[in-house]
């Protein structure tokens, strides 16, 4: 396959991505709209590079007629919670949804991988609209904790280091590495309540100072308005009156004013 065909191959993943973010994005946005705690901490996506299908393919002797059927992550969301339970309550939103439909699930928070990987894995079918009209999308949604994606990541990494083919005494480490991550999130868990409560005083007491920040600011700005009105209702009634001295005496304090913020006329007077 050229490299213009695979660009336009993946445009529909690509698009998919996109979409999919926002759409998490904005149920972490409802919820904080709310003032409730949202079980979506945060959520990123990527689309697979080439070389990476390819590599794929490969492995697994798979066909570019099979791609589409054979590979389900070409597209992959994944969805971050800050605690184990909260990972049920994200599947439970997806299960709800209508704008995609679920074809996959597999648990293996309840049913680790003998590497000690854990997360919650579900393949869609995603609807997209490109300019090539309409197209179908299987898409990955990866669902896990803070803990358990810190150590996917340096699983993966170390993986890729060593082809898969890992080290045992490298892999025994990693497998307690993924026990010890999984008894940190249950004990995250033990005392939720006091976490999301010191979460929650945090955000009000920065709300709080937000706001008196921009009353201040607000007051101000608001202050200077009228004072400017009134300078100007003021040298304006002097005018009126003819009063030239106290015009005179009025710009000097204006000039010193506005020398003290080093905002003065430089102009001449006449």
């Amino acid at each position: 396959m050229e490299i213009q065909e695979w660009r336009k191959f993946l445009i529909p993943y690509n698009q998919t991505v996109q979409e999919l973010l926002v759409k998490f994005q904005n149920i972490i946005l409802e919820y904080k709209n709310l003032g409730e705690y949202s079980p979506v901490e945060q959520v990123t996506g990527r689309v697979k590079s080439i070389s990476s299908i390819m590599e794929k393919m490969s492995k697994n002797q798979i066909s570019f007629d099979e791609l589409e059927d054979r590979i389900s992550d070409i597209a992959g969301i994944r969805i971050i919670c800050q605690f184990v339970e909260d990972i049920d309550k994200v599947v439970a939103l997806i299960r709800e949804r209508r704008d995609m439909e679920i074809t996959e699930e597999t648990n293996y928070v309840a049913h680790k991988k003998k590497s000690g990987y854990r997360s919650y894995h579900m393949v869609i079918n995603y609807p997209v609209y490109t300019v090539f009209g309409q197209k179908t999308v299987r898409a990955e949604i990866q669902i896990r904790t803070l803990g358990m994606n810190f150590w996917s990541i340096i699983e993966h990494s170390l993986s890729y280091k060593y082809r898969g083919a890992l080290p045992s005494d490298v892999r025994v480490r990693l497998q307690k590495a993924a026990e010890a991550a999984f008894a940190m999130d249950q004990e995250m868990s033990a005392i939720r309540d006091e976490i999301i409560d010191a979460q929650e005083k945090f955000k009000i007491k920065a709300t709080l100072v937000s706001d008196v920040l921009n009353n201040i600011q607000s007051i101000y700005a608001n202050s200077e308005r009228i004072a400017m009105q009134e300078a100007q209702r003021q040298i304006l009634q002097m005018v009126r009156d003819n009063e030239v001295d106290k015009i005179r005496e009025f710009g000097a304090d204006l000039d010193a004013v506005a020398r003290h913020h080093g905002v003065q006329n430089l102009a001449e007077p006449e």
